[in-house]
């Protein structure tokens, strides 16, 4: 039998000892020493005995008795803060729950030393002690005690069997080892053995880009220089410094070797780059070796660059290239697309069946499916599998993402107050299965079409009413939107008191001159006129009064917009063209009347859109550019003797928005970008008050529309930016530059972050002449952005002013911290 178990089968334990009903045994003897040895060797328990309970001739009764190791219920650090503690709880928390052996503790022990060690702290002592929780049964608590020790930091690090002139680019190239000197501060001095070793990789792959081909590292040492620094030397071979000399080719019938050398770039006296070389073989889809062939549908072909002659520091290369025969594409494979259809997916690839192969024209298709937004862009894969007949099939897989949008939002806004918002936007309708009631989920979807529905109120005082249908491919066989959409809003932002009156008419008229008018309380009678030498007679009475009453301000837009938009081919097939009709009618009674034209006014708009967009991802870029030109006019009713009431809006207004992207060095992302607007009349008459520019903030509409372009500049606070007056009149000329850098810190499509540093100038002028891209209002700062699918892009961003919006004033119109919903355009 066995006794002292709570968690191990009884009879597992008597298979582990050997011991069997009916073996003969010695008590004492070797078969029961061998029995305890066996159970103890399983390393989950504590002790194991057996007793001799009953002995009846020669049978006997055997107990084994068994002492369980504690369970690991939880466990306590000593001598470390609260944040380290939970950074280490996470990385140990799969040790909870297990048996308490000595191979468990050594083991927790040395994660928890690796961990200090990533931080340099390479002296870190960690030792645990086990404390046993009698209430908690055979739980036991692990006591974790730690001593951290100092950081432990590069003093010198020096190399043997190299020219002393390139210790300093030797140096530069160990990207996370670095000497300790005074004032280095983004890149620290500690030693990490990891990075270390990763550092020693990266050095061999720079010093071969640089040309030095045979670099070897012989050896390196590390020795102690007390408890908190250490010495580095490394023992290695530098050799030649390789150029090119000869490039030949060697196999190519298709194309002679002027248009492969003329593609490939390279030049006798080049430096000698294995990694350039490479890139420029296949790594530069489009512009490499290897798309002059693969482009033109030579799937199968092949190059493989031989060094034939050394000598001394030249190099003669040969690539043999092997051509193969052009393959043609028998059919498209799409696997993963379970919501969106076949037909949404297929009219972006740029791969069709009877084409010739075309690496490229794939290349294009991921961008193409990326930008859509229905697919995850990090996980989209194409695979050419060519077959036997000398075809190929391309199957692309992809994995859908969300794309529809939910917002549920509360704002602040600086004149009604709290604002709230709902909208729902669906980024892949299908207004097709509009009667099919087994489709909605909650509605209808997978044919690529988007509808929007936003509301946004606060009670009375203001509300908000937009609905909004594309259709990205309009007949279903080419490129060209079509979009309507509805607006509405309904503005009651103040109200004031008129005080009554009630007048006599009055004044005498003077002896040499006409009589006064009576006075104007209602509909006085005028003052007669006075004779010569005489008085004018008395004004007649008053016979209209007004009482006391309470006067509502209120600006009201109705609009609906018509939108067709192409895709172009020329000059490349990056471009598209749209054009739009709008027509607004605005209702403004007693609403800031310096700032807007009061009573109704009629707006009949065309605006055209020039554009250009290949960014390779939507939600993070790393390449490409944007730029858009829009020009947005109505009829010169001046010009065309009409508009004499002045109610029909008149303007041309002109805009210009460009953004550039590109990486500079492992993930970090430059990206530049410049935005223009101008907006102008006919036949020189004052410029409308609407469609003006506000500058300053998050370039979001706080809670309601003034019907301008909001344009954001962090640093500042909403609408301050601008000569005197502007943040009421609004500007007629506005130009902003930003520079930011990105750095991606999670990719994940239900939640992509990355972290940003910015800096921006921007300003915005009361007319035409006063125009100078020069003098900017300037900030700088940092930031972060969340994009999530049901919520689209969330950010915050810390930014500091350098200049006054209002001279003699430093605390006016800045802002630190400033907040924006949705992908900000400007």
């Amino acid at each position: 039998m066995v006794t002292g178990s709570k968690f191990y089968d009884g009879n597992s334990m008597i298979s582990i000892s050997g011991l069997q009903v009916g073996d003969k045994v010695k008590i004492p003897g070797d078969i029961l020493a061998s029995a305890i040895k066996k159970i103890m060797e399983q390393g989950i328990l504590e002790d194991v005995q057996i007793y001799a309970n009953k002995v009846e001739g020669e049978k006997v009764w055997l107990e084994i008795h068994l002492k369980e190791r504690p369970r690991l219920y939880s466990i306590t650090y000593q001598g470390i803060k609260k944040g380290e503690r939970d950074a280490i709880s996470e990385k140990v928390k799969t040790y909870k729950g297990k048996i308490i052996t000595e191979t468990l503790r050594k083991n927790l022990e040395l994660a928890i030393s690796k961990y200090y060690q990533e931080k340099g702290r390479l002296n870190a002592v960690v030792k645990s002690v086990v404390n046993t929780d009698t209430l908690r049964g055979n739980n036991a608590v692990l006591i974790v005690k730690i001593d951290k020790g100092e950081k432990v930091k590069v003093d010198r690090i020096d190399f043997d069997g190299i020219n002393p002139k390139d210790r300093g680019l030797l140096l530069r190239k160990l990207k996370n080892t670095k000497q300790q000197r005074f004032g280095r501060i983004f890149k620290p001095s500690k030693f990490v053995p990891k990075k270390w070793e990763e550092d020693k990789e990266k050095l061999l792959t720079a010093m071969n880009k640089l040309g030095y081909r045979d670099f070897r590292i012989i050896s390196d040492s590390i020795s102690k220089k007390g408890k908190t620094h250490v010495s580095i030397k490394i023992k290695a071979e530098e050799g030649h410094k390789y150029y090119y000399r000869n490039v030949n080719f060697e196999g190519n019938y298709i194309y002679p070797d002027s248009v492969l050398n003329e593609v490939l770039g390279v030049k006798k006296g080049d430096v000698y780059n294995t990694e350039e070389l490479d890139k420029r073989m296949g790594g530069n889809p489009g512009e490499d070796l290897s798309s002059v062939y693969m482009d033109n549908g030579y799937l199968y072909y092949n190059a493989e660059p031989v060094e034939t002659t050394v000598e001394g520091d030249s190099i003669d290369l040969t690539i043999r290239i092997s051509e193969g025969k052009q393959a043609t594409i028998n059919k498209v494979i799409l696997n993963g697309n379970t919501k969106t259809s076949d037909h949404v997916v297929m009219r972006e690839i740029r791969t069709l069946p009877g084409q010739k192969f075309n690496k490229s024209a794939i290349i294009r298709t991921v961008r193409e499916l990326s930008t859509i937004g229905y697919f995850n862009p990090e996980k989209i894969e194409p695979k050419p599998n060519p077959r036997a007949d000398g075809t190929v099939d391309i199957e692309y897989n992809v994995e859908e993402k969300p794309s529809d949008q939910i917002e549920l939002s509360g704002g602040w806004g600086g004149y009604i107050g709290f604002v709230g918002t709902l909208g729902v936007t669906f980024n892949n309708f299908s207004a097709r299965n509009v009667t099919n009631l087994s489709a909605w989920r909650p509605l209808p979807a997978g044919d690529g079409q988007k509808l929007s529905l936003r509301l946004q109120a606060n009670g009375a005082a203001y509300q908000n009413y937009s609905l909004t249908f594309t259709e990205p491919w309009l007949g279903g066989k080419k490129p060209n939107s079509f979009s309507v959409s509805l607006n509405s809003s309904i503005s009651y932002p103040y109200q004031f008191r008129s005080a009554g009156y009630s007048n006599y008419g009055s004044g005498y008229g003077s002896g040499y001159g006409y009589g006064g008018y009576g006075g104007y309380g209602g509909y006085g009678g005028y003052g007669g006129y006075g004779g010569y030498g005489g008085y004018g007679g008395y004004g007649g009475y008053s016979s209209y009064s007004v009482p006391d009453s309470l006067l509502t301000a209120h600006f009201n837009v109705n609009s609906l917009t018509f939108s067709l938009g192409k895709r172009l081919k020329w000059p490349d097939d990056y471009f598209s063209l749209s054009n739009s009709i709008s027509i607004a009618q605005y209702d403004v009674d007693r609403y800031y009347t310096w700032a807007y034209p009061q009573g109704k006014s009629t707006s009949i708009t065309f605006m055209t859109n020039f554009s250009r967009n290949s960014v390779d991802n939507p939600t993070f870029p790393r390449s490409g550019s944007s730029f858009s030109m829009t020009a947005s006019l109505t009829p010169p009713y001046s010009l065309m003797g009409g508009n004499t009431s002045g109610n029909l809006i008149e303007y041309h207004k002109w805009m210009f928005d460009a953004s550039w992207y590109s990486l500079l060095i492992g993930k970090f992302v430059l990206h530049t970008r410049a935005h223009l607007g101008f907006l102008g009349s006919y036949g020189g008459r004052e410029t409308t008050r609407f469609e003006r520019f506000d500058l300053g903030g998050s370039g979001m509409v706080q809670g309601f529309s003034f019907n301008r372009d909001i344009v954001g500049l962090r640093g500042y606070k909403d609408r301050v930016i601008g000569p005197s007056g502007t943040y009421g009149n609004g500007g007629v000329a506005y130009n902003k530059f930003v520079m930011e850098v990105r750095y991606p810190v999670s990719l994940n499509p239900s939640a992509t972050i990355f972290m940003l540093a910015f800096a921006e100038g921007g300003n915005n002028f009361s007319s035409l002449k006063d125009y100078d891209p020069f003098n900017l209002y300037k900030s700088a700062g940092v930031g972060a952005r969340i994009f999530m699918p049901a919520f689209g892009m969330i950010g915050i961003d810390y930014g500091f002013g350098f200049d006054k919006p209002r001279p003699g004033d430093s605390d006016f119109g800045r802002q630190a911290f400033t907040f924006s919903i949705g992908q900000q355009i400007r």
